[in-house]
């Protein structure tokens, strides 16, 4: 029968590249951190808010370096500079 068993098969099909992977664990903290504001139970004013989503970007980028997609980079792009952005506007004003 070929070798290949229905369910080695199915896998294949399935199956993720490790990049994949970790720009789906990106969307996943994106969306996390989207939740976690229209809920209130974080504010876009704290740290945390601009760290996740920079983290977030950072790990898609690391997706479309080897499965690129140029209007998700663009849109990644200035996600992670919009939230290091964000960063810097945190760390300037709470030292004043």
């Amino acid at each position: 029968m070929g070798g290949r068993t229905k369910w080695s098969r199915l896998y294949a099909e399935i199956a993720m590249a490790w990049y994949d992977l970790i720009g789906s664990l990106g969307v996943g903290v994106i969306i996390l951190t989207y939740v976690l504001l229209q809920t209130a139970r974080l504010r876009s004013d704290q740290l945390a808010y601009s760290l996740f989503n920079a983290v977030g970007a950072s790990l898609i980028l690391v997706s479309l370096y080897f499965s690129f997609n140029l209007p998700s980079f663009i849109v990644e792009f200035f996600w992670l500079l919009i939230s290091l952005f964000g960063m810097g506007k945190y760390f300037y004003t709470r030292d004043k």
